[in-house]
């Protein structure tokens, strides 16, 4: 896939401390879902003031690096675009790709480039342009991870319009990947230049201070009409002082805010609330391939000792949903059909005599704090599970010592991820046997098998029939506990109309934004 874990960390991360202080305030229910306001006629003008989350001490410019900051990728992705990005009713749509076709064994996969697509210094955009930056992504440290499957000198030019993929294996999922990092710039463009580099994105860079940055439209985007003059990008180190400052007026959008935030503007006529479903996952990893946990007896029991309704009320605020256990909630072929699992304490007890398991012991749940909400709800399953008579001793780690000792290791462990509208992106990252990133060690054939299907499989219904198997067999045997779905929340003023409403990285695409 073309995220890395960081990447797809952030665009759910900032649930941030905002989120805790709300679990901790006891929550309820009483939350609404309030669309971005829309409506009306779209008009030209108005400079957007948004806030985003980002530290000085993680600025990064190169739009192939590595971006912990959110406000660094949030102008990165304004002023640079990707060949394909995240949509509503389909998972990937075009960008600087308007279209793709594979090749019958879906190894080859053709990109043809938009019309009219230029930089922001007037040169056209070409598929060489296309193919060297594709390649410098694809042969950076995190290349292979963000193009997997697809060789630097796999990457090639057709002509001046059209770039030609061939993957190492047959993926009917490819265009997936490049999504969230193909970012163009212009071929031999130098590493001295990068922070200047002209993108074909809908808005310009004017300038950037330290991680601040001012954008102006770009009157000749290929894309269409961009209304706004121009957007001023504001970095707070956390979601309070984002919030604060959007409630003072001083900027009109405040991007991935958390619950308090959201609970205080709730009773604001003038602040709109915004919630993206299915934006962060934080599961309950357990270690499958060896320990106390490998019986998949075992596992199933965890998963059926967990109050999800409870979790979502004190560890969410009620910002977020009840999950079942399979990852990719926001997918459009995610098995809604597949019953809801839910707690059944005696089933458990059943199942955990069964597989003999050793209640004498107490078992260590680590988790961190470098996102709210983690530890929340490691402590709160922990008192769940005591009833039905597991020992749990929640142990919290440093994050640095976390993903050095803990991450892919641990036997009973916290993780969370921020992008959640693909199925396949999860089975290929975490799930498959020889997935880089398998947190939970688990191996099952027949996963893989369906995995194999999944993404050989070209006509789209009955990928979807497999994508269905592959699923319940997640839901059975994995090794997640993913008890809940974490909504982004976006705060802004009443003027601003149609914020995006997608989860995870398509917050960032604002070129449809008006004032009114």
């Amino acid at each position: 896939m073309n995220f890395n874990r960081r990447q797809v960390l952030w665009a759910g991360g900032a649930i941030g401390a905002a989120a805790l202080l709300a679990a901790c305030s006891g929550g309820g229910d009483s939350t609404t879902s309030k669309p971005a306001a829309a409506g009306g006629k779209p008009k030209k003008g108005g400079t957007l003031r948004i806030g985003a989350l980002g530290r000085a001490g993680a600025i990064t410019r190169d739009p192939h690096g590595t971006q912990g900051n959110e406000s660094d990728y949030l102008v990165i992705a304004l002023v640079y675009d990707t060949l394909a990005m995240p949509g509503a009713k389909t998972n990937t749509v075009p960008r600087l790709a308007a279209s793709w076709e594979p090749s019958k064994d879906l190894k080859t996969w053709r990109f043809k480039l938009a019309e009219g697509a230029t930089f922001h210094d007037g040169t056209p955009v070409t598929a060489d342009d296309v193919v060297w930056s594709l390649r410098r992504l694809r042969n950076t440290p995190s290349g292979a991870a963000r193009l997997p499957g697809i060789k630097a000198e796999n990457i090639t030019a057709d002509g001046t319009d059209t770039v030609v993929l061939v993957s190492d294996y047959a993926n009917a999922e490819l265009p997936l990947l490049t999504r969230l990092a193909t970012f163009v710039m212009k071929k031999d463009t130098s590493d001295k230049a990068v922070d200047k580099a002209p993108g074909t994105g809908p808005f310009k860079l004017d300038w950037y201070r330290g991680g601040n940055a001012r954008l102006v439209r770009n009157e000749k985007w290929y894309g269409g009409t961009v209304y706004l003059d121009a957007i001023e990008v504001t970095m707070f180190e956390t979601p309070q002082a984002m919030a604060n400052a959007l409630l003072a007026g001083q900027i009109d959008v405040a991007s991935n805010v958390g619950a308090v935030a959201a609970r205080t503007a709730e009773s604001r006529k003038d602040i709109q609330v915004v919630r993206r479903p299915d934006d962060m996952s934080m599961p309950i990893v357990m270690r499958a391939g060896s320990g106390p946990f490998s019986d998949v007896r075992v596992r199933e029991a965890l998963r059926l000792v967990v109050d999800r309704e409870a979790m979502v009320k004190q560890v969410l605020s009620g910002y977020g949903t009840v999950a079942n256990d399979i990852m990719g909630t926001g997918d459009p072929n995610y098995a809604k059909d597949i019953p809801q699992r839910k707690r059944d304490l005696a089933k458990a007890k059943q199942l955990l005599a069964e597989a003999e398991f050793d209640f004498s012991k107490t078992y260590d749940l680590v988790t961190t704090e470098d996102i709210s909400g983690l530890a929340e709800s490691a402590t709160l399953f922990a008192s769940q599970a005591r009833e039905a008579g597991i020992k749990i001793k929640v142990v919290k780690q440093e994050s640095g010592a976390f993903y050095e000792k803990t991450w892919l290791k641990g036997d009973l462990y916290t993780t969370y991820w921020g992008t959640n509208d693909s199925v396949v992106f999860f089975a290929s990252k975490t799930l498959v046997s020889e997935a880089g990133q398998n947190e939970a060690a688990w191996a099952d054939k027949e996963f893989d098998a369906s995995y194999r299907k999944v993404i050989a499989t070209a006509d789209e219904k009955a990928r979807a029939a497999v994508l269905r198997e592959l699923q319940q067999i997640e839901f059975d045997r994995s090794g997640y506990l993913l008890w809940g779905m974490a909504d982004g929340i976006d705060l802004a003023a009443s003027k601003v109309r149609d914020l995006p409403e997608l989860a995870g990285y398509g917050r960032v695409q604002l070129e449809n934004v008006w004032l009114s």
